[in-house]
């Protein structure tokens, strides 16, 4: 189950579970759309590949099953920041944000 992170790992800025905004790579690293479009290249710094919008977890349980939804499945309320000083993120983002993620 994803962590719904709170915030962008770059910039910090709030990304709460309803946000049209949060990217995630495949390992759950979750920026903006800002900063993947301007600072990232769509390129993680973590793992090389791409990003997606991250899927929003609907507030109540619907369907079959009773016991989801953000009620009963929160998001995370832990920030994280990115590791990566700014070289770093715009070397490996120079190297591969011109090869389509699928063939990195």
């Amino acid at each position: 189950m994803l962590e719904l992170r709170p915030n962008c790992e770059w910039c910090d800025c709030d990304l709460p579970p309803a946000s049209d905004q949060a990217r995630i790579c495949s390992y759950e690293c979750t920026y903006c759309a800002t900063c993947v479009e301007t600072v990232l290249h769509n390129v993680c710094p973590t793992c090389g590949g791409g990003f997606v919008p991250r899927p929003i977890r609907p507030v109540g349980a619907e369907g079959n099953q009773k016991n989801l939804g953000l009620a009963n499945r929160p998001a995370s309320t832990e920030r994280q920041h990115s590791p990566w000083s700014r070289a770093e993120v715009d070397a490996v983002s120079a190297s591969l944000r011109d090869v389509p993620p699928a063939k990195r």
